[in-house]
């Protein structure tokens, strides 16, 4: 299978960890730390609904600057962005109080996110790419107190797949960042993964990562990325998408140049003339096997697109795995400690949260979340 040249999905952390919630314990979060705007919404503004809608739904309840005219002083100017468009940010605002703080406020406590959530989230209508390896950059955590969402104008609401994918795993990644600097997690979670970690060629790993005991190749960039995306998709991951994660986690994995770090990486190998012998052993990609039971019942793999050179059915042989490693028991593992840190620290039940998400992405009326702005007065 081939390795995967650019990453769509890296959330990187700002570099001001150790302001994050610094100040927690001293906060009164009975009152707002943002000036009172009500006097400044203009009835007659074109945004008017939204802006009345997004104080009274955040910044009153949750403490929350939900800022979707972007700011180029709260962006990194090394980027070239453009803001998000009304329509998509007002969809994307009433999608994150659905999914997002709702769920907190029904399986934790109303007052949770208002207490530990960030302070400002800030919505940007472009992507930005990472000039170091050209990996986009989805979202932005500084300090625990300011979130900024990318890539917001080619938001498809209609995709629970491709939303996950871009706003609500990179939402639930950056909370659980938050939490962590907080309180620590465990240390036993890092030492399964020891040895394993790829800060620099991350993003030319693929699905061989989940042989490791990892749930994307950005997990496996460092232990903090490793423990938020365990949580992120966890959370947000069909029951279908992770019975694929794991059986692509029981699987060997081989590339034909290990010396070569951008190397395809292959999970299936075909022997020439179906001769087992190394020296005829030529590699294939997952896309170009099927399965099919003979009249024995035993399940035999094939190549998909090719045939021998008399015309048969070139049988395909699993990968060996040979990593040492029980790649579904270790993400089990790292799944069953953050649970338990959830918790024993957080008070929070972590598969309550996903049940909830599970059901409220598959069951959500956009115009019935969009009628909360646009019916106001």
């Amino acid at each position: 299978m081939k390795s995967i040249k650019y990453y769509v999905m890296s959330l990187l952390m700002g570099t001001l960890v150790t302001m994050s919630f610094s100040s927690c314990s001293d906060d009164d979060f009975t009152e707002t730390i943002f000036p009172d705007t009500e006097d400044v919404l203009d009835p007659s503004s074109a945004t008017y609904q939204l802006d009345k809608w997004l104080k009274e739904n955040y910044l009153d309840v949750y403490n929350l600057d939900f800022r979707y005219k972007m700011q180029d002083v709260g962006t990194n100017m090394n980027y070239t962005l453009v803001p998000a468009t009304y329509e998509n940010s007002l969809d994307l605002a009433v999608l994150a109080k659905y999914l997002w703080f709702d769920v907190y406020a029904k399986v934790v406590s109303p007052d949770f996110l208002k207490q530990y959530g960030p302070r400002i989230i800030h919505l940007i209508g472009s992507a930005a790419y990472n000039p170091s390896n050209g990996s986009m950059i989805l979202g932005l955590a500084e300090g625990g107190i300011k979130v900024s969402l990318f890539r917001v104008n080619e938001m498809d609401v209609n995709d629970f797949y491709s939303m996950n994918e871009y706003y609500f795993k990179t939402m639930h990644h950056e909370f659980s960042h938050i939490l962590h600097q907080t309180k620590s997690y465990p240390v036993e979670f890092n030492a399964l993964s020891v040895g394993h970690l790829d800060g620099t060629n991350w993003t030319a790993r693929g699905p061989e990562v989940h042989s490791l005991g990892f749930v994307t190749n950005y997990a496996s960039s460092a232990y903090r990325e490793d423990f938020a995306e365990t949580i992120a998709n966890y959370i947000v991951l069909t029951d279908a998408q992770w019975e694929r994660i794991y059986e692509l986690a029981a699987r060997g994995w081989t590339t034909a140049n290990s010396d070569d770090p951008n190397a395809s990486y292959y999970c299936f190998f075909y022997y020439t003339n179906n001769e087992v012998d190394e020296e005829k052993k030529n590699y294939i990609d997952e896309s170009d096997v099927f399965t099919e039971v003979d009249a024995d019942g035993v399940t035999q793999l094939y190549y998909r697109t090719q045939r021998d050179s008399d015309g048969n059915r070139i049988k395909v042989y699993p990968v060996p795995d040979t990593d040492g490693i029980d790649g579904v028991a270790y993400l089990q593992k790292k799944i069953e400690i953050a649970r338990t840190w959830l918790r024993d620290d957080w008070g929070v039940d972590l598969d309550a949260l996903r049940q909830e998400v599970q059901y409220r992405q598959t069951h959500y009326n956009m115009e019935e979340l969009r009628k909360q702005v646009t019916d106001i007065q």
